[in-house]
């Protein structure tokens, strides 16, 4: 065996079970990866010892026969789940030091089935943002470059730091949460699979809420049936958060199948965008041929309100992230910053000037503005009811498809700095994912192909609420027929 961090988690899982392998060197030989990986920038906490605590508990686990599907398995945590006595800021400055006295449901349903902490991994501030550059600690780096070229490209975000731990070989798999896109979009940056279960299918508490009606946590992992594995681990119903819902969770792996014989997918016309890039569209045409070959049936389907999704999405979650960030004003954790002879709204200011990034401070203001005396019924009320005619058209579609193949970003991963200074074209990043974030509805993101440059590019696959299973199945033969097992180049070991 050369490299055990190449190892897959279903691969991982079977040796260990078989006793070819045991956690501690499954889990060594991830932390000596993710020290070789300190220019990635994923990690912004490491936590070795926790690693091989967890490692040598998962070892005894499994002598005994009580191992389940993520026992022993190296992972890494986004910084937006709180994990107890360890860095929990979602990356914001404005909250410095704080080391939460308890842990989100999804890593304590990780922890609970055995499963490794690496660490904490970088993401953009509070989830907000496309490429990682807008963490405190600076951006993240994709593990891949373009051909003949030594530049460096953004991750996509705002789960940058877990789809280049995953990419890079630094975690079998890594938690990530998606707003608008932010599991799926940066998966297909880096030749990952991403995956967004429907809305209140994982626990949302302990995570540093963005927009709370939309945020949602997935996992990131190398391949679709990892993904199926560790969605399983993460889902459950949690009486502690109240848009958790008591359904059940199926065994996700026994979804891939890899016949979807009669299925009927849908191809909404609206996602043909002016201008979108040729390799994008060919890709897209592509998806098409692998679900016909596979035996589907291929449906035009219409979305027609998807024209209004950016922005609904860009007044909605505004709104709702400038009502959450209300709470970090100095006073109880995190950073405080007390002007001389300054009074209480004095330390308000200064601490939320200095704590807040110029992104989070932009959005904080047009979620403010729309909520405003005078504005609400204008903007966010308008902006509401555009969104349930988003979730009605979706609703149309799936009485007639099974599944819906779309794209899952505009183009591949850009050069930092290439849009950091145009949030129109940031926000454009989004197109394809915001829709099925607003209506709720789960979605993957699977490697499909490379762009003329050598990156990687993405299919989306959307299914009905708590239809993760189909959306699996689906991404099974995507990934089956595209063969995608091109890599990164290892450059930064």
């Amino acid at each position: 065996m050369s490299d055990l961090t190449t190892l897959k988690i279903a691969e991982a899982r079977d040796l260990l079970r078989k006793g070819d392998l045991t956690a501690r060197e499954l889990t060594e030989a991830h932390i000596a990866a993710v020290d070789a990986a300190d220019s990635l920038n994923a990690y912004i906490e490491k936590t070795p010892e926790i690693a091989l605590g967890q490692a040598d508990a998962a070892d005894a686990r499994i002598k005994v026969g009580n191992a389940k599907g993520m026992t022993g398995i190296p992972i890494g945590i986004k910084d937006l789940f709180a994990t107890k006595g360890v860095h929990t800021q979602a990356c914001s400055h404005i909250l410095d030091g704080f080391k939460p006295e308890y842990e989100s449901t999804v890593t304590q349903n990780l922890w609970d089935d055995g499963a490794v902490m690496l660490g904490k991994l970088n993401m953009d501030e509070f989830a907000m943002g496309s490429s990682n550059e807008t963490s405190y600690y600076g951006p993240v780096k994709n593990p891949w470059r373009a051909k003949g070229s030594n530049s460096d490209f953004v991750p996509g975000g705002s789960s940058g730091g877990s789809v280049t731990s995953v990419a890079g070989y630094a975690a079998m798999g890594a938690t990530a949460s998606d707003t608008g896109g932010s599991i799926r979009q940066p998966a297909a940056f880096t030749g990952t699979f991403g995956m967004k279960p429907t809305y209140g299918r994982c626990s949302r508490f302990g995570m540093v809420a963005f927009a709370s009606s939309l945020d949602q946590a997935g996992p990131i992992t190398r391949d679709v049936r990892d993904g199926a594995i560790m969605l399983e681990s993460m889902s459950g119903f949690d009486p502690k958060d109240s848009t958790s819902v008591d359904v059940p969770v199926p065994n996700f792996e026994a979804a891939l199948t890899g016949d979807i014989r009669g299925m009927k997918i849908g191809i909404p016309q609206e996602y043909h965008l002016a201008g979108m890039p040729g390799e994008i569209e060919a890709l897209w045409h592509q998806g098409i041929e692998w679900m016909k070959a596979a035996g589907a049936e291929v449906v035009d389907i219409n979305l027609p309100h998807t024209k209004y999704a950016l922005p609904t999405y860009y007044i909605v979650a505004p709104a709702e992230a400038s009502s959450n960030l209300a709470r970090y004003d100095g006073v109880r954790y995190g950073l405080r910053n007390v002007p001389e002879n300054g009074g209480l709204t004095d330390m308000y200011e200064a601490t939320r000037a200095a704590g807040f990034g110029e992104e989070v401070k932009r959005r904080i203001m047009i979620g403010t503005y729309v909520l405003s005396a005078g504005y609400y019924d204008a903007y966010y009320l308008k902006a509401q009811k555009v969104r349930q005619l988003i979730y009605d058209d979706f609703k149309r579609a799936f009485e007639k498809v099974d599944a819906i193949l779309t794209p899952t970003a505009p183009s591949a991963a850009f050069a930092f700095g290439e849009k950091s200074d145009d949030p129109l074209a940031m926000y454009l990043n989004d197109v394809f994912t915001v829709p099925a974030s607003l209506a709720g509805l789960p979605g993957s993101s699977v490697p499909a192909g490379l762009s003329a440059d050598g990156l990687p590019l993405g299919l989306q696959v959307l299914g009905k609420a708590w239809d993760e299973e189909t959306v699996l199945k689906v991404s099974g033969v995507i990934e089956e027929a595209a063969a995608f097992t091109s890599q990164p180049d290892l450059w930064w070991r």
